[in-house]
């Protein structure tokens, strides 16, 4: 029976219970995508990643995301996440940038260090812009006056990755 290494991972954390949850599996390419969404729902977070490839590479590693319901293109604490884990576990000297390979395409990931304090950074990919939304309806959702918002910036719905996810049919107040 296989086995494969699985690292759970506190994103957007001070310390260590306190952040995201997230579980990076590596070398899944030997797992169903059946068996990635139970692995998901058993571990009750609101995702996990499956690191297919298994070999380092700049070319960047093959990933897969998982939230209980679906699997998904992309998702921000997840690319974190499991770029740390590649960058911390799969190499014996951590590359300055790790690229992940997702359902949206390459997501670059790099770090900078902050006094000591190691910060991850993603370039997600180019934003599309959507519908557009009056001022008004964004008052009366929020409990303002029209004028209390602006109308030099438009309210627009924008994605970076997952707005099928997002896109609401019709805003109820």
């Amino acid at each position: 029976m296989a086995t494969n290494r699985v690292h759970f991972v506190d994103v957007f954390a001070q310390g260590k219970y306190t952040g995201n949850q997230l579980a990076v599996v590596r070398d899944a390419s030997n797992l169903s995508t059946d068996e990635m969404l139970d692995f998901t729902r058993e571990t009750n977070f609101s995702e996990a990643t499956f690191i297919e490839s298994s070999d380092t590479t700049d070319s960047g590693y093959d990933v897969r995301i998982f939230d209980p319901a679906e699997e998904i293109p992309f998702a921000g604490h997840p690319t974190l996440g499991t770029a740390f884990v590649i960058r911390e576990y799969l190499w014996d000297e951590p590359p300055e940038e790790v690229k992940l390979n997702l359902g949206v395409g390459e997501i670059p990931v790099w770090v900078e260090d902050y006094d000591g304090d190691k910060t991850y950074w993603m370039r997600q990919i180019e934003p599309t812009f959507e519908d557009e939304f009056s001022q008004g309806l964004f008052a009366d959702i929020l409990g303002l006056n029209n004028e209390d918002i602006g109308e030099s910036h438009p309210i627009r719905l924008v994605s970076t990755a997952v707005l099928n996810r997002c896109k609401a049919e019709r805003f109820t107040v």
